[in-house]
Parts: C-alpha cells; sequence; structure tokens
C-alpha cells in the first residue's frame, strides 16, 4: 500500500510555472565585431536547437536550404553562410 502512494506522488509532481527570462541590455562599449559575433551565436543557436527538434542530428543533414527554411518557420531573418556554418558546427560539437 505504501509503494502505491509513493508512485502516485512521483507522477502527482507538476513542474514549476515557466518564467520568461529577464533580458539585460548587451554592454556598452564594445566593438561594433562583438556585437555582431554575439548576435550570430545566438541566431546560430536558436537554429541549432530547432533543426535538432526536427530530427536534425547529424551536420551533413543541415544544409544550408534545410537551415533557411526552419529560421523561415521558427520567424527569424534568413542566416548567412557564416551562420550556416556556425549552426552545422554547434550540430557537430553538440554529439
Amino acid at each position: 500500500m505504501a509503494v502505491a502512494t509513493i508512485t502516485t506522488k512521483l507522477f502527482d509532481i507538476t513542474p514549476p510555472a515557466a518564467k520568461s527570462v529577464q533580458r539585460k541590455p548587451l554592454p556598452a562599449g564594445q566593438p561594433r565585431e562583438w556585437y555582431e559575433t554575439h548576435n550570430r551565436r545566438l541566431k546560430a543557436m536558436r537554429l541549432a536547437i530547432a533543426l535538432l527538434d526536427s530530427g536534425v542530428y547529424h551536420p551533413a543533414n543541415a544544409n544550408n536550404r534545410r537551415i533557411r527554411s526552419t529560421a523561415a518557420l521558427i520567424g527569424i531573418h534568413p542566416p548567412s553562410d557564416t551562420t550556416c556554418r556556425m549552426v552545422r558546427a554547434l550540430i557537430r560539437y553538440g554529439r
């Protein structure tokens, strides 16, 4: 009887409500290239996560066309060739 109570309690646990992440402004005084690289990395991470969620687990399956169509699906501007290379690198090194 005690075992049944424990197992039902395990399944009755509800996750806490999702909190939105508070964005902080980027630090001032950095060179322009720093901001461009920072935003490019963020975009590449968003795209890599979206591709992994859609089932693309190997960088060879993530060609520029697929990456750009995924960007259109999630509502961000089409990435450059450099960003596409970063997405493939993130998928490769995340394995």
